[in-house]
């Protein structure tokens, strides 16, 4: 895929000595089972946030200021296994740069990589999975690195809450932590569902969000949409409180799987993404310097990396 400045802001602010965030494409779709198209994703979320207002209302900002610079894409399909590598040494690797990281797949497998790096370098990790699926299966497919497996790994190694979920196997019932999972059906009827969830986060805080998470009738563009999704405003209700109250230490995007008729997905999903950073940016002038919180165990052992 053509790499392009995230939605077309001047090349001044999508340098990466100048740049506070990072954005990693991976064009990845190598193991989706139903709708094929998510390696689309990444460009068609480039290309659309082009048409978007740089001025965000809600929070009185111009974030792109803060500095957006968008990687070479992670083209890496050999194999799922080899794939989730390159994301996790991608990641890692900007992360060490003092960078606010973030990824745009892709299919939700490329996430076992990004949390994988930041639960290496950020102390005490909670995981907050924004999705319709649970995606706990240990293996599916034959590979660990499927993407009904995204999550899998986090659910072993880091604080994992759960949210929007409304489709999964019985299997991953026995996986799950009930406590920490906000079902689509309760959330409905639950008022202190945010303020609950919050509360079971720890400091440090990775959102993984799979656009499925959303309604179908706001985001039909997914590989495997499920109705009774959420919706936009209480969306950013929930996520302007997790960046508020929480250290939100990076985040990706999964799932957008455009298509030719519709645009409206694609531009929702550069929108989320220009949100999201706001929320992250909102309180912080753009000349002041970024400062990650990477945790003792990676700044006083260092590993060797093959990047």
């Amino acid at each position: 895929m053509e790499v392009k400045n995230y939605a077309g802001i001047p090349d001044q602010y999508a340098k990466i000595d100048n740049a506070k965030v990072i954005l990693i494409p991976v064009p990845y779709d190598g193991t989706s089972t139903w709708k094929k198209g998510a390696d689309k994703g990444p460009e068609a979320f480039l290309e659309a946030s082009t048409h978007m207002e740089l001025y965000d209302i809600e929070t009185d900002t111009e974030v792109y200021k803060q500095g957006i610079f968008v990687t070479d894409a992670v083209t890496e399909n050999t194999s799922p296994e080899i794939m989730v590598d390159a994301v996790h040494q991608v990641t890692k690797k900007y992360i060490k740069k003092n960078k606010f990281v973030t990824l745009l797949g892709g299919e939700h497998s490329i996430s076992i990589g990004s949390i994988r790096a930041f639960e290496e370098c950020f102390d005490n990790l909670t995981v907050l999975h924004i999705d319709a699926h649970a995606d706990l299966r240990p293996e599916y497919q034959g590979t660990s690195c499927n993407h009904a497996c995204a999550i899998y790994e986090a659910s072993q190694k880091t604080n994992l809450i759960q949210v929007g979920i409304r489709s999964m196997d019985v299997l991953e019932k026995t996986i799950m932590n009930e406590e920490k999972t906000y079902f689509a059906y309760d959330m409905a009827n639950d008022e202190y569902w945010m303020d609950n969830a919050i509360e079971q986060m720890t400091e440090n805080v990775f959102i993984t969000f799979d656009l499925d998470a959303l309604d179908p009738s706001i985001m039909p563009s997914t590989g495997t949409p499920e109705p009774g999704g959420l919706f936009w405003y209480e969306t950013l209700e929930f996520l302007k409180s997790v960046f508020e109250e929480k250290n939100v230490v990076g985040f990706d995007l999964v799932e957008l799987c455009p298509n030719e008729i519709d645009k409206s997905s694609d531009f929702l999903a550069a929108k989320l993404y220009y949100k999201m950073l706001s929320y992250k940016f909102m309180k912080e002038d753009a000349s002041e310097e970024y400062i990650g919180t990477q945790t003792e165990k990676e700044t006083s052992k260092p590993k060797k990396m093959n990047l």
